[in-house]
């Protein structure tokens, strides 16, 4: 699918692609929606086979991204940025400060941070040469650990949803993913009493979490197949499809990775008449959003974002309430949830106000 087909497809704004041949840097940055303000997305560095993945994960991202901020009532639209490269050669001061300085190029229209082998010492070196980069170490910090948060709030509402009691001790939880987001769910559900299969593409991660929780491991392709009660997917995207869906042998899907569903509308039901329970991704993982959003109304508050975060386990009861009303499946439900609010907000801003405020 060329470039103009997506856009057509997924309504973007614009898709840019960037390079820098001093540094190596190579990247492509979708923005998505600014209807409701700039558009908001992390950057994530991956070493993709080809452009076409990239340009794939970079349009569903951004999109996604719009809909996580309507769906976590922040008042920003949808973006991304991939870059394509080597997390363990690439990375350096000045290819960090010549992202940054592109990043200043876009003037406020799209603001970032972590995301994928990103961390918050990358962001002070791109911040050296740009205003419009979130999760600072010296304001809110790496995202990881609040998005770790507010996706295991999100597992219990789902487990309350499923089995009427949000507790997830002695549940067989499979964690796919053991990045920085994922180990730290691990923790929460290891803190809790739950039982824990995990895998990861790379194996240090993998007996970390083994040592340190008791965990048993498996190959990453048999994580489909383990009899567990809860799969969570907490790495790339697409993992479910017509291929490993029918390999489930679980009764909840609740993770914190972004576009779980390689199609919402068949793969979703795919899931729903097997019935099994499915956390919608950019609901459950919206916390990392919430988190760097708190930072355009400084002084930043810890307490008072994390208790906005556990708003999360409230808003999935809601989206689970009205897939059951209207016989949907919870993605699309909670598109419409996304979708309403951008409704809203877009009649709002037809009365155009001079100077009013964006966020």
């Amino acid at each position: 699918m060329g470039v103009f087909d997506y856009m057509e497809k997924y309504g973007h704004e614009q898709i840019i692609f960037f390079h820098d041949k001093s540094t190596g840097l190579k990247g492509i940055t979708a923005i998505h929606d600014t209807t409701v303000g700039p558009a908001i997305g992390g950057t994530r560095l991956w070493n993709y086979e080809n452009e076409e993945d990239a340009l794939f994960d970079v349009v569903r991202l951004s999109r996604g991204m719009t809909y996580k901020c309507a769906a976590a009532e922040c008042n920003c639209g949808g973006g991304k940025s991939v870059l394509l490269g080597d997390p363990k050669t690439v990375k350096s001061e000045a290819y960090f400060r010549a992202y940054g300085r592109y990043i200043q190029s876009l003037n406020g229209r799209f603001y970032t941070g972590e995301d994928m082998n990103i961390n918050e010492h990358d962001c002070d070196y791109m911040v050296m040469e740009s205003d419009y980069i979130n999760g600072l170490a010296n304001v809110s910090g790496n995202p990881s650990p609040v998005t770790a948060y507010g996706a295991y709030w999100g597992v219990k509402a789902t487990a309350f949803e499923k089995w009427g009691n949000n507790s997830l001790k002695d549940r067989v939880i499979a964690v796919q993913g053991l990045g920085a987001v994922g180990y730290t769910m691990c923790e929460h559900f290891h803190k809790e009493g739950a039982k824990l299969i995990v895998t990861d593409i790379v194996k240090e991660r993998v007996q970390k979490a083994v040592k340190a929780f008791g965990a048993k491991a498996v190959g990453i392709n048999e994580i489909y197949s383990v009899e567990c009660d809860i799969f969570a997917p907490c790495s790339i995207g697409a993992v479910l499809n017509d291929d490993t869906i029918p390999q489930l042998k679980c009764e909840v899907v609740a993770g914190c990775a972004n576009n779980v569903l390689l199609d919402e509308n068949k793969n979703g039901d795919m899931l729903m008449n097997r019935g099994i329970l499915y956390a919608p991704d950019f609901v459950i993982n919206g916390a990392g959003l919430i988190n760097v959003y708190q930072e355009f109304f400084p002084p930043y508050n810890r307490e008072a974002t994390l208790r906005e975060v556990e708003k999360i386990y409230d808003r999935l009861l809601r989206i689970y309430a009205y897939a059951k009303e209207h016989k949907i499946n919870t993605q699309l439900a909670a598109n419409k949830f996304a979708e309403e609010r951008m409704a809203l907000l877009k009649d709002i801003h037809a009365n155009y106000i001079p100077n009013a405020k964006s966020l």
